[in-house]
């Protein structure tokens, strides 16, 4: 029996009820998250958690419920679910209100529904490496609200699918912003390079523990912009996210990186980003 969360209440899928009036269906009004389950065990929750809720502040949505209540209802849903490797999503809308683009009366109460799932972890590509593709970024300006408004990052993410390709890599005017749903890497000369923290990306949770593993392994790091034509040239390349982990890139456009396979510094990574959870899966 699968076990979900809505409005306060732990439910099955015929018990869920979501209103047609419900903003997030409307407008996308409202923030999300997803964070990794390994073994039964959450990983880095309450950095997903606080995040959750710098996003809802940033769009002036108040949670009804605290960091703790959130982070024991994933534990719950984890435990209830019996999930091994797999996820949490939680998303937080406005709430049910009739259709107007004004937010409705403070008295309507944000709405929160989540739901845990197994899936296993993409050894393979993890492994082997990805072909990704440069996509022009036409997403709004603020990418780092982790917003459901997300229809530039779908029709990003389908093209580069329909193309065979794992992820797209996108640029405004030439700059290297992030992936469709993942923080961009290159190294070159030993150094890994990353957009810095602005409105144009999301500080990925995943990134955030990658520059902490660079600091313990004394890898430099630079947080400055580069180019789709620097990127090119990158002796190694990797994406991250909750889901693709470290991801090594092999090509970008057809364009070979470095020599074609997981470099040395990504597969260092791969391996202290390992021993960070909490016990390895091999699922």
């Amino acid at each position: 029996m699968t076990l979900y969360f809505m409005d306060g209440r732990f439910t099955k899928r015929d018990g869920l009820n979501i209103s047609i009036d419900d903003r997030g269906y409307y407008f996308g009004d409202g923030v999300y998250e997803v964070v990794k389950v390994y073994n039964g065990e959450l990983f880095t929750v309450r950095e997903h958690i606080s995040r959750l809720f710098e996003s809802a502040m940033k769009i002036k949505l108040s949670i009804p419920f605290t960091e703790e209540q959130l982070i024991n209802i994933s534990k719950e849903l984890v435990a209830q679910n019996s999930i091994s490797v797999g996820h949490i999503y939680m998303q937080v809308t406005r709430g049910d209100s009739p259709r107007q683009h004004q937010f409705p009366d403070p008295t309507v109460p944000a709405i929160v529904t989540a739901y845990a799932v197994e899936a296993p972890r993409p050894l393979g590509n993890i492994e082997k490496g990805v072909a990704i593709k440069s996509i022009e970024d036409i997403r709004w300006l603020r990418c780092d609200i982790k917003s459901l408004n997300l229809l530039g990052s779908v029709l990003a993410k389908q093209e580069a699918h329909e193309g065979g390709y794992a992820e797209a890599i996108l640029h405004r005017n030439g700059v290297v912003t992030e992936g469709a749903s993942t923080n961009m890497f290159g190294i070159k000369d030993g150094v890994v390079h990353t957009h810095p923290v602005t409105n144009l990306i999301l500080n990925g949770i995943t990134r955030q523990v990658v520059l902490g593993l660079c600091k313990e392994l004394q890898i430099p790091v630079s947080e400055k912009e580069f180019t789709l034509e620097q990127a090119l040239e990158m002796d190694e390349f990797f994406y991250t996210s909750t889901t693709a982990e470290v991801m090594p890139v092999l090509t970008i456009d057809e364009h070979t990186i470095g020599d074609g396979t997981p470099g040395l510094i990504t597969k260092s990574l791969q391996k202290a980003f390992n021993k960070k959870i909490p016990v390895t899966a091999t699922k």
